[in-house]
């Protein structure tokens, strides 16, 4: 049984950091391009930041380039996003998800095989 269970949420002021981390186990992650969206109500989940599956392509928002990274541990089965300077527009649930042997990373949520079940972040005063 695949799971991925995201954590590291919660409340952050604006311009703090947070990591928000998650775990992955039923399947080999070093086969899969790993990726970080977020939703907010009434929007469509939107891509944040993506790693191919060995690790030598990264992608990210706009609206995140040079405040968030991606990183991966494939011998944890572990995919990580450092969010810095932080903004109340980034509020939002954090998914991660998994897309199989992928060289490029995938920016579409429906090129995604499997998905966690989310962590809040909100970042407010």
């Amino acid at each position: 049984q695949v799971q991925l269970v995201e954590s590291g949420g919660g409340l952050v002021q604006p311009g703090g950091s947070l990591r928000v981390s998650c775990e992955v186990s039923g399947l080999a992650l070093s086969k899969y391009a790993m990726g970080w969206f977020r939703q907010v109500p009434g929007k469509e989940r939107e891509f944040v930041a993506g790693v191919n599956w060995i690790s030598t392509r990264t992608h990210y928002a706009d609206s995140v380039k040079g405040r968030f990274t991606i990183s991966r541990d494939n011998g944890k089965n572990t995919l990580a996003l450092q969010m810095d300077s932080l903004k109340p527009d980034d509020t939002a649930v954090y998914y991660c998800a998994a897309a199989w042997d992928r060289v490029l990373v995938p920016t579409a949520p429906g090129e995604y095989n499997y998905w966690g079940l989310g962590t809040q972040v909100t970042v407010s005063s």
